[in-house]
């Protein structure tokens, strides 16, 4: 969904830092060959997570929802040399597309990959994180943000895709679904939450910045 004319999100698009040749690769492939291909980050939101990234300068970064790899590569972008980011998706029809872009890129090794269940991933996990990016199914954003502030390091960042929802959030009587009321729920724990300090951005479907204090 789109909350401001098109013609101005291109715009901005245009005036914003460069897509990497191996991206535009990625994105032209992801639409030619998957279904749901509006669920890549894109050019704007992906500019915005590598720039966010390197001001993070993360050691460490965890995803959930891997996709086809785009945003994954997006915040590699901030990594520090010794840094790692684990991904994790629950598709394994996609990993073949992934690996091949990660193998590509300049962070082939300091990309994990994991297919499965996040919910039971995630425990199994031994680092902690100075980056979070969660952009997958939306009936479990809150059991995720459970799971995840304990591992997000203090002054660590959680940065959540979609949560308004195409707009649904706005009337919740009328969009009872499991995935709007589940992203209420999510967005009242980010923004309630007395170990967090919560920005919400109307960028795409939403995107929330959340540092932990």
């Amino acid at each position: 969904m789109h909350f401001i004319p098109e013609e101005l999100e291109d715009y901005a698009a245009e005036h914003s830092e460069k897509e990497p040749e191996l991206l535009q690769q990625l994105r032209r492939e992801t639409y030619q060959k998957i279904l749901q291909p509006r669920m890549l980050s894109g050019h704007l939101q992906g500019r915005l997570l590598s720039i966010v990234s390197k001001l993070v300068n993360p050691k460490n970064i965890l995803e959930i929802g891997t996709y086809t790899g785009y945003s994954a590569l997006c915040l590699a972008e901030g990594l520090q040399p010794d840094g790692l980011l684990e991904t994790i998706d629950h598709n394994e029809e996609l990993a073949y597309l992934q690996h091949k872009y990660f193998k590509a890129s300049s962070y082939a090794s300091q990309i994990k990959t994991y297919v499965g269940d996040a919910l039971k991933v995630i425990p199994t996990l031994q680092n902690t994180f100075d980056l979070v990016f969660i952009d997958a199914d939306k009936p479990n954003y809150p059991a995720y943000f459970d799971l995840i502030i304990p591992k997000l390091n203090t002054g660590g960042l959680l940065i959540s895709d979609n949560v308004l929802w195409n707009g649904k959030v706005l009337d919740p009587t009328k969009n009872t679904d499991p995935s709007t009321q589940a992203i209420l729920k999510y967005n009242s724990s980010l923004a309630n939450d007395d170990r967090l300090e919560t920005v919400l951005l109307p960028i795409r479907d939403g995107l929330t910045l959340s540092r932990k204090k």
